[in-house]
């Protein structure tokens, strides 16, 4: 059986708030990775529920972290229909991400 390995270091000031998160993958090369923020989640099999782990640096702006949580919802309709073939879940997830993107659009425009 194949393993592979994702390793993820957080640099915390002293106020325990994440200045720097880097990563690296045994499947994505010998580099080093940076990032601004995380989103991890986990279905815990005893829990029977979500575990989650979110993360963001201080330098991630806030337009930024916006499109990154509408980005997630994205993929999550996508992990939907792979998983479950739930086209409808998928589709109303999907028009949520584009009410949302037209949203963020709107409030770039005016600025």
């Amino acid at each position: 059986m194949k393993k592979s390995e994702i390793r993820f270091s957080i640099a915390l000031d002293e106020n325990k708030v994440p200045e720097a998160i880097s990563w690296s993958a045994t499947d994505a090369g010998p580099d080093i990775h940076f990032a601004k923020a995380i989103n991890i989640a986990l279905w815990d099999r005893e829990q029977v529920g979500t575990m989650k782990i979110d993360l963001w640096t201080k330098d991630m702006p806030v337009d930024e972290m916006k499109r990154f949580c509408v980005d997630n919802i994205g993929s999550m309709a996508e992990n939907i229909v792979t998983a479950t073939d739930d086209k409808e879940m998928a589709a109303k997830m999907r028009a949520l991400c584009k009410e949302l993107s037209d949203y963020l659009d709107k409030q770039e425009q005016t600025r």
